[in-house]
């Protein structure tokens, strides 16, 4: 598993899957959207607005992505 945390949008990302595949995006509330595979497998999940939902410091370490 990956984890991935944008500070500046705070966006979070957990990437479930190591390998490339195509996903289908699922909506399963304003903040959280599940990346689903083959056979409806979760891939990944990404929660916006991540520091009202996750405490972040128990993530540690975190891998920071930059914004472009």
């Amino acid at each position: 598993m990956t984890i991935h945390y944008d500070s500046k949008t705070d966006l979070l990302y957990l990437r479930l899957e190591s390998s490339e595949q195509e996903v289908t995006n699922k909506r399963v509330t304003d903040d959280i959207v599940l990346d689903l595979g083959a056979d409806d497998k979760i891939i990944g999940i990404e929660i916006m607005e991540a520091s009202k939902h996750v405490n972040l410091e128990k993530l540690m370490p975190i891998t920071y992505s930059e914004a472009s």
